[in-house]
């Protein structure tokens, strides 16, 4: 990945508690996992910030070798990646979610 790639990335994730990587919009999911990922932040009223990968084709491929995760959604907090939708929804039906993607006090 090249250099001002990885800094407008990490710029992204930087930039709120809360980034959700995902097809389409929090009003409008592009597939059934976005879908369940921003659900499930609403459900623990978390405030998020969205990017929309299919609007940028070099951060859709990029994201996945940021994180070293091959899929998308890919949710990250404090800076630092969570996972996808199956582990959003594990955490969040566990009660580990809800603290994490609190605000910040």
């Amino acid at each position: 990945m090249d250099e001002s790639l990885k800094n407008k990335i990490q710029a992204i994730v930087d930039s709120h508690h809360n980034v959700l990587f995902m097809k389409g919009t929090r009003h409008f999911p592009q597939c059934g996992f976005s879908a369940t990922a921003v659900e499930v932040l609403r459900r623990c009223g978390a405030e998020f910030e969205t990017f929309n990968v299919l609007e940028d084709m070099e951060v859709r491929q990029g994201i996945k070798e940021f994180g070293s995760w091959p899929t998308i959604p890919q949710l990250y907090v404090g800076g630092k990646l969570l996972g996808g939708s199956d582990i959003l929804v594990e955490m969040y039906e566990s009660g580990e979610l809800q603290p994490l993607v609190a605000p910040p006090s």
